[in-house]
């Protein structure tokens, strides 16, 4: 019921849309940097996109989590700090998450990655600067009444996962490719 109400307003085709942009240029494992502003980092932008990595055989979508501040002593995945988005560089994808607008230290920072050649992408709410510096950018409006921030970012991770010119397999082949990287193929008597 939901697909057919969203159907509707254009999101699902929207979000597709910028899913396969972020599938398509995050192809290099560790390639991909997703940051979000400093009070909001996209832990679960992140876990979804890292699941659509493995499920979907796209080592490319395993996103690198860049924080603005990570703890001392936080495990290697977790302390990615800001520094590296002054290491990006061309073949990167820069996936910047903004629920609030962007703040002007994360502007200047997304604009050097673009300038050595970094693909930039855009999920926020209605940031003019931010939309101007990215290549690709959904705009999801804080006053949008059918489908939340959060709710974006969850079509966005699934249509990522999704092979380009592909229907999506559904959640059965799924959880069968799941279960037998878990268990091992299936051996006949």
């Amino acid at each position: 019921m939901l697909r057919e109400v969203l159907s509707a307003t254009g999101w699902l085709e929207r979000t597709r849309e910028f899913g396969r942009a972020l599938r398509v240029t995050s192809r290099t494992p560790g390639g991909l940097l997703l940051v979000g502003t400093p009070g909001d980092d996209p832990w679960h932008l992140a876990a979804h996109l890292d699941d659509e990595s493995r499920l979907g055989d796209a080592p490319g979508l395993a996103p690198t989590l860049v924080r603005w501040s990570p703890p001392p002593g936080a495990p290697a995945h977790l302390g990615i700090g800001m520094e590296r988005l002054e290491a990006a560089e061309r073949g990167e994808t820069l996936l910047v998450v903004a629920a609030d607008g962007a703040p002007v230290p994360l502007l200047e920072r997304v604009d050097d990655a673009r300038r050595t050649g970094a693909r930039v992408l855009a999920l926020e709410t209605g940031d003019r600067e931010l939309r101007g510096l990215a290549h690709e950018a959904l705009t999801v409006p804080a006053d949008e009444a059918l489908l939340s921030f959060d709710g974006a970012q969850h079509l966005v991770s699934t249509a990522a996962g999704q092979e380009p010119g592909r229907a999506p397999r559904g959640l059965r082949h799924r959880l069968a490719r799941l279960l037998e990287t878990v268990s091992g193929p299936t051996v006949s008597d």
